[in-house]
């Protein structure tokens, strides 16, 4: 593999033998609960589907993360990978990912903006010929800094909501010059990742950092999306009271049937004593919002980018601000009022000091859908036009087959003459 002025992680580590311990088994473990993964390593291992691709990949890198990383490397890919956010990778797997043979990482806890960008330059210097992206930051460099590198693409995968939304505005633009496959919004994502993965690690870690219940609390979700759905769904069930904030009418209407208050943020920041944000979208919560909060608040964000909550604005008009507790920093008003930011406003599911971010099964069933695309993309790449794809069907009901022939489910198929009667225009009253 290429030589980059960024050095990979294990330059950055005083003890990495111990760094690669640790972080293999944090690996081991996730992958004993990962039954698509498993079963798609043993056809990759044995096929080499990936042989001569090299791959870049901006990603939260933790344990379930490389356990995706490492198959595409034992299927025969050359893969580079860095963070997506500089509060979600863990040292030690990212560590053990770079003592593999086929794998070099960057990706490194805590650094700055400079190094963030570094460091995903120094994998796009891999020359690849795919991307795999967790917000579409890597697509959007390689457009803009490596144009000469977009002949030699053949597609890319996007797991995000967010990824997906800016990858939609680009290709809208005319400036998506290769294929890359919306992951976030096959059913496989959809159904499970967004709703349980981002409802349930999401307060797992709110309450784990603050050792705080959610019984009796009003917690305002900021969007009703899939992720916002999510949270409000799994707050519910531990005996929160939901608000939700929506700007759409028909997402508003849905929260309404489901049973939840809606209302404005103005009107609901006097309510709250929990914000969780998961809309994508920036200024989400502001200077107007903070000044109707009570004493206490918690704020966190469930979205992809730290810009849902506007910091710079709470930062303005703090007196005072300090570390209330590991991963909870107090902002304090002039009139005395405290309001608590977890996570620095970033993923609060992966950006938490104690984040371990969604739960196991969950990420196995997005990550297998992750893997069959790249094995597309290296098998039939010339076939997809630029421009955002969905994954194609097939591939989707693949990763649901393999996740219920582990879980020993049996279901239905469709008779000879039922598929000729829901494919008929034909048969009347």
């Amino acid at each position: 593999m290429s030589e980059t002025a960024y050095p990979p992680v294990s330059q950055h580590l005083s003890d990495v033998d111990a760094a690669q311990e640790e972080g293999r088994r944090k690996m081991d473990w996730a992958l004993q609960h990962m039954p698509i993964l498993n079963a798609l390593r043993e056809e990759f291992v044995d096929e080499q589907p990936l042989a001569g691709e090299t791959i870049a990949m901006a990603m939260h890198v933790e344990a379930k993360t490389a356990n995706l990383v490492e198959l595409l490397a034992e299927g025969g890919a050359e893969v580079a990978i860095t963070g997506c956010n500089p509060l979600s990778t863990h040292d030690d797997v990212s560590a053990t990912l770079d003592d593999h043979e086929s794998i070099t990482s960057y990706a490194v806890r805590g650094v700055d903006d400079d190094e963030y960008y570094d460091a995903m330059h120094a994998c796009i210097a891999h020359e690849p010929t795919v991307t795999v992206d967790d917000g579409m930051d890597m697509v959007k460099l390689v457009h803009e800094e490596y144009p000469d590198l977009i002949d030699s693409i053949v597609g890319g995968a996007e797991e995000t909501t967010t990824g997906v939304d800016r990858l939609r505005a680009m290709d809208a633009d005319g400036e998506l010059h290769y294929p890359v496959f919306a992951v976030n919004d096959t059913p496989m994502k959809q159904l499970f990742d967004n709703v349980h993965g981002t409802g349930e690690s999401s307060l797992a870690t709110i309450a784990m950092t603050t050792n705080l219940s959610w019984a009796g609390k009003n917690v305002v979700v900021g969007g009703y999306g899939q992720c916002g759905k999510g949270v409000a769904k799994k707050a519910s069930g531990q005996n929160a009271n939901v608000i939700v904030c929506e700007v759409d009418p028909r997402k508003a209407l849905e929260a309404h049937m489901e049973g939840y208050e809606v209302l404005p943020m103005e009107e609901a920041a006097a309510k709250g004593d929990v914000f969780i944000t998961t809309t994508g979208n920036r200024d989400v919560i502001t200077r107007e919002h903070f000044a109707e909060m009570s004493d206490g608040v918690l704020l966190a964000n469930a979205g992809h980018f730290d810009v849902e909550v506007n910091l710079d604005d709470l930062d303005d008009l703090a007196v005072d601000r300090y570390e209330v507790r590991d991963g909870v920093e107090g902002f304090e008003m002039p009139d005395g009022r405290v309001l608590n930011v977890i996570a620095e406003g970033r993923l609060v599911n992966l950006a938490a000091p104690i984040a371990l971010g969604h739960p196991v099964e969950v990420m196995d069933q997005s990550f297998g859908v992750q893997a069959v695309v790249v094995r597309e993309l290296a098998a039939n790449g010339d076939a997809y036009d630029a421009g955002v794809h969905d994954v194609p069907d097939e591939l989707d009901r693949e990763v649901a087959d393999i996740k219920l022939a582990a879980e020993g489910v049996e279901y239905d198929d469709l008779s000879d003459e039922q598929r000729e009667y829901m494919g008929s225009w034909e048969h009347g009253t």
